[in-house]
């Protein structure tokens, strides 16, 4: 990355980890509502990957959905607004955290359903295919969707009809509360696509510089129509798999090596050491990002919860 690149990564990451940090403190204190998965510590793959991308370019995502939502473009008011319940938000606070869509800027919507969203990528790579446009289909998943039967399917399809798809697996070691290693013997999700001839390989996800150069890498090609790609990116949740998780579970994983990994720092000693970046410059990515966060924060309380006859509005009708 040159260093407007880096500046723009980087002020993405903040505002990722920013907003995720408040979202915590407002679920917390009951004004986020239902299941919330963060993303704290992956900020580097939604960064890198969705910096790259066009407003054209549709991009899914699943549980862990916020950094790769505002990413992508959406406004951080209307998605914080939409966690908190909001008339205001991405989905007139009907959808949540695991159901925020933001079809203006090309985020077509995240799901609950582990692997669900992937025949969807599919579907939309399909029909950008069909329309003979060279815009792709980005789809962000972790690596315990690899063990649904659908990511086979949906991988074969894909590799079958040489379909514009960029699968982006961002595998942080454990599906909720598992390790990979017990739910697999394969042990990187590289080799479970191997037979298909994707492009593509397994990179450090905490390393933005090279998650960016493996996506310019590969972009180009799903975009001339060559076939879809998989970029596997080993990475680490800071957090447990849900707000308020006790996290048990990952007392073997040294926290201390983890955060010395952190993308964000990472990115900042690199840049720094480099001459991308002057160190004087760095406090005033995160004072920007905290401030932005503090103004959604006082917008979204200002909306007002949706009127109760808009459920029923939605609702399915024979």
């Amino acid at each position: 990355m040159d260093a407007e690149q880096t500046r723009a990564v980087l002020a993405t990451m903040w505002r990722i980890r920013a907003f995720e940090e408040r979202v915590g403190q407002l679920k917390r204190a009951d004004e986020v509502h239902g299941l919330i998965h963060l993303s704290i510590g992956q900020e580097g793959v939604a960064a890198a990957v969705c910096g790259q991308l066009r407003t054209d370019d549709a991009v899914y995502s699943g549980h862990r959905a916020h950094g790769h939502a505002l990413a992508k473009g959406a406004p951080m008011t209307r998605a914080l607004a939409e966690l908190m319940g909001r008339r205001d938000g991405l989905c007139r606070g009907m959808g949540g955290s695991m159901h925020l869509v933001d079809v203006e800027h090309g985020f077509l919507g995240a799901t609950g359903v582990v692997g669900g969203n992937i025949p969807l990528a599919l579907g939309t790579a399909l029909a950008l295919h069909a329309a003979g446009r060279d815009a792709v289909a980005v789809v962000f998943f972790g690596d315990g969707a690899v063990q649904a039967g659908l990511f086979a399917e949906s991988v074969n399809l894909a590799a079958l009809w040489r379909l514009p798809v960029l699968l982006v697996c961002e595998n942080n070691g454990f599906a909720e509360f598992s390790p990979r290693s017990a739910h697999t013997p394969v042990e990187r999700v590289r080799d479970v696509v191997a037979p298909y001839g994707l492009v593509g390989g397994t990179v450090d996800g905490n390393d933005v510089d090279a998650v960016w150069a493996a996506v310019a890498g590969l972009l180009p090609a799903v975009r001339a129509g060559e076939g879809p790609a998989l970029l596997e990116c080993l990475t680490h949740r800071l957090r447990g798999h849900y707000e308020g998780d006790p996290d048990r579970y990952r007392e073997a994983v040294s926290s201390a090596e983890w955060r010395e990994r952190d993308p964000i720092a990472r990115l900042q000693r690199a840049a720094t050491g480099d001459g991308r970046l002057d160190p004087d410059e760095l406090p005033g990515f995160e004072r920007t990002a905290r401030d932005q966060v503090e103004r959604a924060v006082l917008a979204a309380r200002e909306s007002p919860f949706p009127d109760a006859a808009l459920a029923a509005s939605l609702a399915y009708r024979r």
